[in-house]
């Protein structure tokens, strides 16, 4: 059991009665965690690659089940549909799922204050400003992705409006090729896609995230995961080992600048600049302030008219998992 630790492990094995929206947290015996299979969707595979360069899976007590998605509606998709336990998504997609009737509870945030989503354009685009893009064609990638939610943002600071544009929603892949080709003007985009873009493509950033993106990445786990003692328990552990790879990342620049050129397949001087997006990073509490941030982004789908209908973020978290 020393991959858990000692106050999360006394915590669970003590059988806290945690309330949730979601009820009250079984009372946790202590479980044989080696007969626990956590399936864990991740997305483009980044999350596993960067524990394990961190050393962070070498001591996990329980089973890995991984899948990996190319996007975080692909995600939510499985964690929909049970073929998951837990993934981590913006809270933009989040809510949107939830909103299409995942059965799914937020368990921790990790916020960075937005960055790490950006509206690029081609390095060689005649569009300078936001105020440019209307008439355009822009790709905020996939339908209530955090770069849909970041494409909205931005017509609204520039005073325009989804009828001044042309949105083109696609998959990350189509999205890629429909920028390379010229196809798309503009494109909302994340994380590897925009690391690739930004280094091979040598693409403009427009805008980025802060200001209008919250930056919240949460982890999601499915009501029947956390109603599993066993598997709460490992969710648990996993949340913390997330929260520990995000200060690995911070206190060690050069070994995650390695891992990062590695898996990103981009020059290590790109990723110097892309690393203060990812080591601003800092787990959040899941409180009053967190569901407000949430119902705050379910308004803004809604007035952009991405959902329709009524949604009370707070049955939709659960404050039962410890911070260290």
């Amino acid at each position: 059991m020393t991959a858990i630790s000692r106050r999360t492990f006394s915590l669970l094995v003590g059988g806290l009665a945690a309330v949730a929206t979601l009820g009250t947290l079984p009372a946790l015996a202590a479980e044989d965690l080696s007969k626990v299979v956590l399936r864990v969707g991740d997305q483009t595979g980044a999350t596993r690659a960067k524990l394990e360069a961190a050393g962070l899976l070498k001591d996990v007590p329980y089973q890995i089940e991984w899948s990996v998605y190319p996007a975080a509606v692909n995600l939510h998709e499985a964690l929909k549909a049970d073929a998951v336990d837990i993934g981590q998504a913006a809270d933009s997609p989040t809510v949107s799922a939830i909103a299409g009737g995942s059965k799914i509870k937020v368990v921790a945030n990790f916020s960075n204050g937005g960055l790490g989503s950006s509206l690029i354009v081609p390095a060689d685009s005649p569009i300078k400003s936001i105020q440019d893009l209307k008439g355009k064609t822009i790709s905020p990638t996939t339908r209530g992705s955090v770069a849909h939610y970041l494409t909205l943002g931005v017509l609204k600071k520039a005073g325009l409006t989804t009828s001044d544009v042309k949105l083109a929603f696609l998959t990350p892949a189509d999205a890629s090729a429909a920028f390379q080709s010229g196809s798309i003007d503009a494109w909302g985009t994340w994380g590897i896609y925009l690391a690739r873009s930004v280094g091979t493509l040598k693409a403009t950033v427009l805008i980025d995230g802060p200001g209008i993106n919250t930056g919240n990445f949460v982890l999601s786990a499915t009501d029947s995961a956390l109603a599993d003692p066993g598997k709460a328990a490992a969710i648990a552990d996993f949340s913390d080992r997330i929260e520990r790879g995000y200060k690995w990342s911070l206190e060690n620049k050069g070994a995650f600048i390695d891992f990062y050129a590695g898996f990103t397949k981009q020059d290590k001087a790109l990723v110097q600049n892309i690393y203060p997006i990812e080591a601003a990073y800092k787990r959040t509490p899941i409180d009053d302030t967190f569901v407000a941030s949430l119902q705050n982004v379910f308004d803004t789908w809604k007035e952009a008219g991405v959902l329709t209908g009524s949604l009370d973020l707070r049955d939709y978290v659960y404050r039962g998992l410890p911070i260290n």
